[in-house]
């Protein structure tokens, strides 16, 4: 473990790959003011919800870099940017959170049900739904096939992390095609 500095005189703690992208992404990646970034409902209210594409899909699922950001409380700023595992059920993407309910960007995700995530160089507004239910057997059975050898798969299709499962459904935008 390690500090550095990067070229936006920012310090990164170096603790492994996965801290790497995750700082390295959330120091660099803001690029609009909290003011110019509009909540969904102060956009529209009725954005509709789209299927993901199957090419979106299959890039955000191989890419395995998912960034999620809920909104914050405000309502208008998106949250930190987290690195999460995600894996895909019958053309539907599903991530969880390994802190379980007590996870910041998971209790966001519930009480905000709106943000973006930013994965395989493609950027989506997204509405964040809880998942109870059947589905998760089938939701574990996806995460074992992804991240099997993973140290921490054992934690991910039990218990707490099996508890704050959210789908993400991508939303219609006037970007989004």
């Amino acid at each position: 473990m390690k500090i550095i500095k990067n070229t936006f005189k920012l310090p990164i703690l170096i603790v492994g790959s996965l801290a790497i992208s995750s700082l390295c992404y959330a120091a660099t990646s803001v690029t609009t003011s909290p003011d110019s970034v509009q909540t969904l409902s102060e956009r529209d209210a009725n954005l509709s919800s789209v299927q993901w594409s199957p090419n979106e899909l299959s890039q955000i699922i191989k890419a395995d870099d998912l960034h999620i950001a809920p909104f914050r409380e405000d309502g208008k700023t998106y949250g930190t940017p987290t690195w999460i595992w995600c894996v895909e059920v019958d053309g539907n993407l599903y991530v969880r959170a390994y802190n379980g309910q007590r996870s910041s960007w998971y209790q966001a995700a519930l009480r905000e049900k709106a943000g973006k995530i930013v994965a395989a160089g493609m950027t989506k507004e997204v509405r964040f739904e809880p998942v109870q239910g059947d589905i998760n057997t089938q939701i574990d059975n996806a995460y074992k096939q992804k991240y099997q050898g993973s140290a921490y798969l054992n934690h991910m299709i039990t218990g707490g992390s099996r508890n704050a499962t959210i789908k993400i459904v991508s939303l219609k935008t006037n970007s989004s095609s």
